[in-house]
């Protein structure tokens, strides 16, 4: 039984990881969304004065 509430909670932390990751801040600074370079995979737009990027 603990073998399995550890398990469960294991399984908890790891798949939260995946949900707080889900954008990437980068040190670029921009003035509009044209300013972010294209990184396959993720849309970027200017945001605070900086790229941000997500996932598609």
């Amino acid at each position: 039984m603990a073998q399995i509430l550890m398990f469960a909670s294991a399984l908890i932390i790891f798949l939260s990881l995946f949900l707080v990751v889900n954008g990437i801040t980068s040190t670029v600074p921009c003035t509009g969304d044209q300013d972010c370079k294209v990184l396959t995979g993720y849309v970027g737009e200017c945001t605070n004065g900086f790229c941000e990027y997500y996932r598609l």
